[in-house]
């Protein structure tokens, strides 16, 4: 059974980002990139898979500029047998990606995709959902667990009271939770080793998907900066300031 494992070069979790100054966007001269953690969560569950025998093969796929070459080589050190980029300059929205995802599990004839459950830039969490609904297969968001056997998988999922199980049959779609797994550490030999691996390039034309942005960013901008903090002497004037100033009671 293939599996594809979408990941997402994104500006690194430990970097603060900067807005441009113009409103247009974040500033990402300079600064530090790196595979969206949710879909590094994603390949080391689909090596998991591989390691366990329930998996012949993991695909790891990205969509974007040539740089994610390199987020691509990490995927393959983690466990990824070989790679795919779908190179482009455009900015890729969610529908863009699940479409080009749908031409490449279509081609690649894939059982499974397994992919974070958002990315940490833009927030989004729909591209998992789209791809589900487009290639019309099942789907199971925020995955903790994963157990794979007899064309269905088991994913126990986080709810808002718990935790729900729910079993799917293949092929479908599941997107990852942070507490699913912890991702190893990437060793000399394997960064090594995953310079020899395969990595196929296409453009979205290729795939027959057109990725033209549908939607127009009007403005970014810096959240408001909190104001400080007031002590008061007691129980009194605080209702009397929340009442009367903040205007919340």
């Amino acid at each position: 059974m293939k599996v594809l494992v979408a990941i997402k070069r994104v500006v690194d979790y430990n970097v603060k980002v900067r807005v441009k100054s113009d409103g247009t966007g974040m500033d990402l001269a300079g600064v530090k990139m790196s595979m969206n953690p949710f879909d590094e969560i994603a390949v080391e569950e689909a090596t998991r898979l591989r390691e366990k025998g329930v998996v012949t093969e993991v695909i790891a796929v990205s969509c974007g500029v040539t740089q994610c070459q390199e987020t691509l080589r990490t995927a393959m050190a983690i466990g990824a047998d070989r790679a795919i980029l779908v190179e482009t300059d455009v900015e890729l929205q969610p529908l863009a990606v699940a479409k080009l995802l749908k031409a490449l599990m279509d081609k690649e004839g894939a059982q499974l995709v397994i992919l974070g459950k958002q990315a940490i830039d833009d927030d989004c969490n729909q591209t998992g959902q789209m791809l589900a609904a487009l290639a019309d297969i099942p789907q199971a968001t925020f995955a903790s667990k994963v157990e794979i056997a007899d064309g269905k998988a088991s994913v126990t999922r986080e709810v808002d009271g718990g935790l729900e199980t729910l079993s799917i049959s293949l092929p479908a779609v599941i997107t990852t939770d942070l507490r699913l797994n912890e991702p190893r550490y990437v060793t000399l030999p394997n960064i090594m080793k995953a310079k020899k691996k395969q990595m196929d390039i296409f453009k979205p034309e290729d795939l027959g998907v057109d990725v033209t942005p549908r939607i127009k960013t009007l403005k970014v901008a810096e959240p408001a900066k909190r104001g400080a903090g007031v002590i008061v002497p007691d129980v009194a004037t605080l209702v009397a300031k929340l009442k009367l100033e903040a205007k919340v009671i």
